[in-house]
């Protein structure tokens, strides 16, 4: 069955940096990629590959956060740099294996952000 694995969430002050890492079962997908939601908000895109290995950044983590990922390790890493108070949210691994297939959702990792 499809399983996510995620780690590297944790306490960080603002400036510093965090890597997140999301081991899936699967070793082809349509996304492979990070969400997250904060206190109060709704679940939102944070970076992503498709299938054809294209990213996607939300403009807010443009420039400060980097996806990259490791097919032989079936593993996609965030690299959170510059982080900021308002990146504070339970970030989620996520998968989708092709169009009109369901997601599949990591347990969800904290990362909190303080000033």
């Amino acid at each position: 069955q499809v399983q996510l694995v995620e780690s590297g969430g944790g306490l960080v002050q603002a400036g510093g940096s965090l890597r997140l890492s999301c081991v899936a079962s699967e070793s082809t997908y349509s996304f492979l990629g990070w969400y997250r939601q904060a206190p109060g908000a709704q679940r939102e895109l944070v970076a992503g590959f498709s299938r054809d290995g294209s990213t996607r950044y939300a403009d807010s983590v443009k420039g400060r956060f980097s996806i990259s990922r490791s097919n032989a390790k079936n593993t996609v890493y965030l690299q959170m740099n510059s982080l900021k108070p308002e990146d504070t949210a339970l970030y989620y691994c996520k998968l989708n294996l092709g169009p009109l297939k369901p997601n599949y959702w990591g347990p969800g990792t904290h990362v909190t952000v303080s000033s």
